[in-house]
């Protein structure tokens, strides 16, 4: 779905006086600026704000409507006090558009032209009391007709849109976390209050019980769909499947009946448990398909970050730094048999294979295997410091076209940084990054940015 956002075009009386009819001729212009950006947001205009009644009524109706976010534009010069009240209450992300009607100043402009084109006048005024005022916002300058600024506002919108749907984000964490794993540990309050994600523990004799409850008529159909995703291993047992098929169906009906949007589950935690026959491997993988956030070991930092990449971008994947190629310049990336295969490369099947795995003390759980797709690619991971201060690492390079490793039953790929591997090692561990992040296919630079910008997080890009 396209981000939703509210313009708020601002101007003042005053003008009425001087230019008769500005108010119309303004309205005129943000509604052909929000035509403009119909590729990349649906953008609701209700009308110029000229005053503060104006300013303040316009932003309560655009948080009724459940908006992602609001993009402020200024069709004159407006006083920014005006607006004060009204953006320190809102909870839409804002961001300050810095455009203007005409592209040049010529020598046929009269007063009037330059009256219509004083926006930046007003945007200094506004972009002065947002900072003092301690609200985070994005700026964006540039022609308002062209393809280079509705492609930054594209990506401001999803990053607002990221925003608002982590501030309504539940995550559920089946048992707990990984003992003596230091680089998942989180302050929950915390996590809640900067980024807005709530995570949930949920009791796993809760989820046993679903699974129990799974009819047969749903298990079949879900392994008849895996046939037409997967080349299955003909060694697989139709047990082991159908097992993993039934955990599949019930963590989905406990995610969409209590309306979760990630899971975490640790396999010390599931295999103690003494009643689950297998780690849900296939279930992650295929929710995280479905846009499903997750991660593994009770990680809920990345299930949160998993979510973010999945709003903000799509087809995102849980990943883990494995090991270092120095021939290639690059890191591999795997994990124990979670991963998304909506990245995987188009010229090789995704095979559901027989895994032997002793974690957790369990039977063997059926895995999908694939590498990724060759090309571009972003890696990001959240980084907590200290209270409500979190660091967002960004990561560019490019998934290497490289064969087949036949011994490596997980999803796995060679991912090699622009900045080269040593020194993206040691950027990543100088800056605390942590060995679980994700991982989405193509350049995303701009997004990972604005996300950070309207969360007041720090950014480091490697």
């Amino acid at each position: 779905m396209k981000p939703r956002i509210g313009l708020l075009g601002i101007m003042q009386e005053l003008y009425d006086e001087m230019l008769p009819g500005i108010t119309e001729h303004q309205a005129e212009y943000a509604r052909a600026v929000a035509a403009r950006l119909g590729d990349v947001a649906e953008v609701d205009f209700i009308r110029p704000a000229r005053n503060r009644e104006d300013i303040e009524e316009i932003v309560r109706e655009y948080g009724a409507r459940g908006l992602d976010g609001i993009a402020i534009v200024m069709l004159t010069y407006g006083p920014a006090m005006r607006t004060v009240r009204a953006l320190l209450q809102t909870p839409l992300p804002l961001m300050l558009a810095n455009i203007q009607p005409d592209r040049a100043v010529t020598a046929a402009w009269d007063m009037a032209d330059l009256t219509y084109n004083q926006g930046i006048h007003g945007a200094q005024d506004q972009a002065n009391a947002l900072v003092r005022s301690g609200v985070p916002f994005s700026v964006i300058t540039g022609e308002w007709d062209s393809d280079e600024f509705a492609e930054e506002f594209g990506d401001w919108a999803r990053a607002a849109a990221t925003v608002t749907a982590l501030r309504c984000t539940q995550i559920a964490l089946l048992g707990y976390p990984m003992n003596g794993m230091g680089d998942i540990l989180y302050d929950p309050p915390a996590l809640l209050r900067r980024l807005g994600a709530l995570v949930v523990a949920e009791d796993l004799g809760a989820l046993y019980a679903r699974m129990q409850g799974v009819g047969d008529d749903r298990i079949e159909a879900l392994i008849s769909q895996h046939g037409e995703l997967f080349e299955i291993d003909p060694a697989l047992p139709r047990a082991a499947h159908a097992y993993a098929a039934r955990y599949e169906v019930a963590l989905r009906d406990l995610l969409e009946e209590k309306g979760y949007r990630a899971f975490s589950a640790h396999f010390d935690s599931i295999g103690g448990d003494g009643r689950f026959e297998q780690l849900p491997l296939l279930a992650a993988s295929n929710l995280m398909a479905d846009g499903y956030g997750y991660a593994a070991e009770g990680d809920t930092n990345t299930a949160t970050l998993m979510c973010a990449a999945q709003t903000l971008i799509g087809d995102a994947s849980f990943s883990e730094l494995y090991a270092m190629d120095f021939e290639l310049d690059s890191v591999l990336v795997s994990h124990m048999g979670e991963g998304n295969w909506k990245v995987a490369r188009k010229d090789r099947p995704v095979r559901l294979i027989d895994r032997e795995l002793g974690i957790g003390g369990l039977g063997n759980p059926p895995t999908p295997v694939f590498s990724a797709e060759p090309g571009p690619a972003t890696t990001a991971a959240l980084v907590p410091l200290q209270g409500e201060a979190y660091r967002l690492l960004v990561g560019h390079g490019e998934v290497l076209d490289t064969p087949e490793l036949p011994n490596v039953e997980m999803p796995y790929f060679h991912f090699r940084p622009n900045a080269g591997v040593k020194a993206f090692m040691d950027d990543w561990l100088r800056l605390g990054g942590p060995h679980h992040f994700v991982t989405n296919l193509g350049t995303h630079a701009g997004r990972w940015r604005r996300l950070a910008e309207l969360l007041d997080v720090e950014l480091e890009e490697l």
